[in-house]
């Protein structure tokens, strides 16, 4: 087979085709290149846009939080000033409480000694009073009162001291119990019951038969007759009235002496009592025992003496002279 050849005018159009592809080719391309780029510019601006944004909020998130902290930097600030005052004042109210208590100790402690003063005073004047009551009419009841109102006193004391008082005090109790009634209540009854006695006394005594007789009666018995007046009573029945009164005076001074505690005017009444006694009845073993009896009444006390007296008494009269608190 011949090739037939092309003619020129035949393939000038084909070239002009392919060169028209080609370049609707590459307008096609340049198009698709422009709106790819575009595309991509406009996606870029989006993107920027979303970035900005995205910043934007980042930003303000940071400002945000930088006032926040600023903020919470304030009130933190704000609470550390309140606490340095809150401190203060809770430092400032310690020292006043302690100061406060300062005060309540020492006006504890004074008031203690306030106490303790009254007490004293008081245990001092039961005390005196008790020793008054001892020494000017022998009420021993009355004195053991006093006396326990001055253990209510003396109890509160808390010193020593006040150790040495209650002890004293006890000791002064106790020689009151053993004292009984006391000495001025015992003369009392004693000399009660002595004169009772006198009472019963007898006025007339018979003539012992187991007598000796002296050897003067022997003697003189053939010349004289011998009656023994004695036998009959010294006085009369009329003269007994007024001896007796005389006896009964006596008692009654006895008796008064007892109560004022005074031994001299007790003595001599208890002689005057003698005295009566020998006028008023005849000598017997009776009246003997009753002269015995009154001579025992003579040494009788009439005021209660223990050593332990007073002793409570001095002691705090002593502190209280000292200053002892």
């Amino acid at each position: 087979m011949n090739d037939t050849p092309t003619p020129s005018h035949a393939r000038r159009p084909r070239r002009w085709i392919t060169a028209l592809i080609i370049l609707l080719v590459l307008l096609a391309a340049s198009g698709w290149t422009w709106h790819a780029w575009q595309q991509a510019r406009e996606q870029a601006r989006l993107q920027s846009q979303a970035d900005a944004i995205r910043l934007q909020g980042l930003l303000d998130s940071v400002e945000a939080l930088r006032r926040d902290q600023r903020a919470t930097s304030a009130r933190l600030q704000d609470a550390a000033a309140t606490n340095r005052v809150l401190r203060d004042e809770v430092l400032g109210l310690g020292q006043r409480s302690a100061l406060l208590e300062d005060n309540l100790a020492r006006l504890a402690e004074s008031t203690g000694q306030d106490r303790q003063a009254v007490h004293r005073d008081e245990a001092t004047l039961l005390l005196a009073q008790a020793s008054q009551r001892l020494q000017g009419a022998d009420d021993l009841d009355g004195a053991r009162a006093l006396y326990a109102l001055a253990a209510l006193q003396l109890a509160d004391l808390p010193s020593a001291d006040g150790l040495n008082l209650r002890q004293a005090l006890m000791q002064e109790r106790n020689a009151l119990d053993a004292a009984g009634a006391g000495p001025r209540a015992a003369a009392r009854q004693r000399l009660a019951a002595f004169a009772k006695a006198l009472e019963t006394l007898p006025l007339h005594v018979d003539a012992d038969p187991a007598r000796t007789p002296p050897w003067w009666e022997v003697a003189l018995a053939p010349f004289v007759t011998i009656t023994p007046t004695r036998l009959d009573g010294p006085l009369t029945d009329a003269e007994r009235v007024p001896g007796w009164d005389a006896l009964q005076v006596e008692l009654t001074l006895a008796r008064a002496a007892i109560e004022r505690g005074d031994a001299a005017a007790f003595a001599q009444a208890l002689d005057g009592i003698e005295r009566g006694m020998t006028r008023l009845w005849p000598d017997s073993p009776a009246l003997r025992r009753q002269r015995a009896e009154l001579q025992s009444l003579r040494s009788a006390p009439l005021r209660l003496v223990a050593p332990e007296l007073g002793s409570t008494l001095r002691q705090l009269r002593s502190s209280q002279d000292e200053g002892t608190p």
